[in-house]
């Protein structure tokens, strides 16, 4: 940021069912300031926004239309300002989900499907689901070609996954990264503006902070 940048004002939307704190804490890390909300009015004045969550994807979609979230988030999609979405908060942004009957917030056209059991790793050991832990992610396309939010992350970085579910998009070009767990994991979706990873960069060390450091960036960028 310039010294004449004003700092952005980020959103983490506080759905009651994600790990808000320590998505709070990592941008505070960065420079952000950033405000926990579930006030729908506090969304339209933001400049950038995070949609955390953990759980299940029908307790956060039940927590948005509760909240009166839900349309205020596709509108705050539509604007074009920057919308970060991770773990379970990356899921509703799909179609559907296994994992439950309520529809998503279609903000991303594919489903959601449970990662298949009974498969075993190469030494012959089953795989659990889910898929807890520290997993190497290949990002699309060379580093000049990525989404900002993912620029100057080397490749093969490992990150922390907590899931049972993966994102299936019907855009291949909108998978950003991928990664494998016996079957290929959508590890992250770029739609324009709109950014979801199925791992948790506030849990992935320094190269997760350096997506929360592309987030304050590019935030900093569209707000001036």
């Amino acid at each position: 940021m310039t010294e004449n940048s004003k700092t952005p004002r980020i959103i983490v939307l506080n759905t009651r069912a994600a790990n808000v704190h320590s998505v709070e804490k990592a941008l505070r890390k960065v420079g952000a300031n950033p405000l926990v909300t579930s006030d729908p009015a506090e969304l339209a004045t933001a400049d950038a926004a995070v949609l955390p969550g953990v759980g299940a994807s029908d307790a956060v979609m039940t927590a948005l239309n509760t909240l009166g979230l839900s349309e205020p988030v596709k509108e705050f999609a539509a604007s074009g300002k920057p919308l970060l979405c991770v773990c379970v908060g990356l899921q509703v942004l799909f179609d559907s989900s296994e994992e439950g009957e309520l529809p998503g917030l279609g903000l991303v056209d594919g489903n959601v499907q449970l990662i298949p059991t009974g498969m075993k790793d190469n030494l012959g050991f089953n795989m659990k689901v889910p898929h807890m832990g520290w997993n190497q992610v290949e990002f699309t396309g060379e580093d000049s070609d990525r989404n900002p939010l993912f620029k100057g992350i080397p490749q093969s970085s490992n990150f922390y996954f907590v899931h049972s579910y993966r994102c299936v998009p019907d855009e291949q070009a909108e998978v950003a990264a991928i990664a494998d767990y016996g079957v290929e994991v959508c590890a992250a979706v770029a739609r324009g503006n709109v950014v979801g990873t199925q791992f948790h960069p506030e849990k992935s060390g320094d190269v997760g902070l350096k997506i929360y450091k592309n987030f304050l960036d590019l935030a900093s960028a569209t707000s001036n």
